[in-house]
């Protein structure tokens, strides 16, 4: 099935079509940063990317990744107080990757580089609100549940 993902900035939603039909809405969480497509920014690029590849398969939910690789560790709340400071990507990975040269593409701009993705997040972090470094964070059971509809190579728009 061809589906494509929206995500949009202002409504902190992603948005799951299919042939011209919204089949799923989940919230999210942005960049704390904003917008923007540079490097080292900590910024939610625009523009059209695709999913040039998918992380986590078979995974248990609420596994840790690290470098996208998983570590072993399934998050709990006893592992964020040993860690505080690590930004958790959890249960599966999105890799995204821009279409758009000079936007999203290659350079100082690029998506795929700057390691920008679609990802779980602990539960405990609110969706609706910007608070990631670039990412898109999802409800675990949402990014299991999205992973589980999209092939590599989906479209995805991301708007202000």
């Amino acid at each position: 099935m061809s589906y494509t993902i929206l995500i949009s900035i202002s409504e902190q939603r992603l948005k799951l079509y299919q042939h011209n039909e919204l089949v799923k809405s989940y919230s999210v969480s942005t960049a704390l940063n904003g917008v923007g497509c540079e490097k080292d920014s900590g910024k939610t690029p625009l523009g059209k990317h695709i999913v040039r590849a998918k992380i986590g398969a078979g995974l248990p939910i609420n596994t840790v990744f690290v470098g996208r690789r998983a570590t072993g560790e399934v998050f709990v709340a006893q592992l964020a107080k040993e860690y505080p400071q690590r930004d958790w990507i959890l249960s599966r990975i999105l890799w995204l990757s821009g279409k758009e040269k000079g936007l999203n593409r290659l350079g100082n701009v690029d998506t795929m580089q700057r390691y920008i993705y679609i990802h779980g997040t602990p539960d405990s972090e609110p969706m609706g609100v910007t608070m990631s470094h670039g990412c898109v964070r999802m409800r675990n059971k949402d990014i299991v549940e999205l992973f589980e509809l999209v092939e590599p190579y989906t479209h995805v728009e991301i708007v202000a």
